[in-house]
């Protein structure tokens, strides 16, 4: 089988932090122009800002809400060819707030264009076929459907949102499967349900809907991320806790540069690390976390503590939302270093 080779991650993934003036600013050193650009303020209970090429900078969804799109003119102004350009609104650039994070993926560095290979043609697909990540708009038609992603390998992650009205979103995940979807907007188990992906595993070239408001009403407007796995750069899968806090271990194949991790045995929060925000052991030991699917500020203590090593992660709490004893977790993570020599795995040190 032939794999992609990823030599360096942070041409298509980066975090940077940043502190806000109140007045315009450019934000540089994100290593590229990003096409899907998630902004948290680390300090204030304060709703999470997603933004993509697809839609444009100033079009704004949040993780945590189920709200329609908005516009935010003074928000993010511009993707720039390092990084973006921010206004004066001050959930993204707000005066004296020193703690402001955002996570920056690469798509296919433009809007891209229409997409025919599903029953509902895409407006737009951004496809990055080397890092395994499109960005996709399209009209719902209220029937059982199909829609082009563009990555050529079958997609692990699909994150949805309705962007004409107020909805959940719906997300698919590999390990979950194909008869639930999972709420990014809330801590609930994953819904068993036929409307959202038709009980079909997306393909190659195509993910279905069925008639679900969060994926599929008749002339709404959705935005769709897909994730497919590349061998030293993404990994999307479940681990099984131990309630231990020498916890359970995940192999990645890379040291991981960012990870969200939910149970799915029950209820649990959206958990968020990422190597920018880290606090001891060299940095290799992640305890400052957000929460995807809340307003909350950064925590920082042991519920959630994971350790980032060369070739996955380790849980180090026995919380019941990270490692509790018989519960199933999904996770999500991209690498900051490729493990061994042309991805060949080795063992952690």
């Amino acid at each position: 089988m032939a794999y992609t080779t990823i030599n360096k991650s942070t041409d298509y993934f980066n975090t940077v932090t940043y502190s806000g003036t109140g007045s315009a600013q450019s934000i540089t050193g994100v290593g590229f122009k990003p096409d899907w650009l998630w902004i948290k303020h680390r300090e204030d209970v304060s709703n999470h800002k997603l933004q993509d090429v697809v839609r444009g900078s100033t079009k704004v969804i949040g993780s945590n809400e189920t709200d329609a799109e908005a516009t935010v003119a003074q928000g993010v102004t511009s993707f720039d060819s390092d990084g973006f350009s921010l206004g004066t609104d001050v959930s993204v650039n707000g005066t004296g707030a020193a703690g402001i994070v955002g996570w920056n993926w690469l798509a296919g560095g433009n809007q891209g264009s229409s997409n025919t290979a599903g029953s509902i043609n895409t407006a737009y697909t951004s496809v990055n076929t080397t890092a395994g990540f499109s960005i996709s708009k399209y009209t719902g038609t209220g029937s059982n459907a199909t829609v082009g992603h563009g990555l050529g390998v079958v997609p692990k992650v699909i994150l949805i949102k309705n962007l004409s009205q107020a909805n959940n979103w719906a997300m698919y995940h590999a390990s979950v499967g194909n008869t639930k979807s999972i709420q990014l907007d809330g801590n609930g188990a994953p819904a068993t349900s036929a409307a959202y992906w038709n009980n079909t595993t997306p393909t190659s070239s195509v993910f279905t809907i069925s008639t679900g408001a969060d994926v599929n009403t008749s002339g709404d407007n959705y935005i769709a991320y897909c994730f497919a796995e590349k061998t030293g750069y993404s990994k999307f899968g479940s681990y099984t806790g131990n309630g231990n806090a020498d916890g359970t271990f995940i192999y990645t194949g890379f040291k991981p540069a960012f990870v969200i991790f939910k149970r799915t045995s029950g209820t649990g929060g959206w958990i968020i690390h990422d190597n920018k925000r880290s606090e001891s052991n060299g940095g290799n030991s992640l305890r400052k976390y957000l929460a995807a699917h809340n307003t909350s500020a950064e925590g920082t203590d042991d519920y959630f503590t994971i350790d980032i090593l060369s070739n996955g992660f380790k849980l180090r709490s026995t919380d019941g939302e990270s490692n509790s004893s018989g519960e199933t977790y999904l996770y999500i993570s991209f690498g900051q270093s490729l493990v061994g020599s042309n991805n060949v795995p080795c063992t952690a040190r």
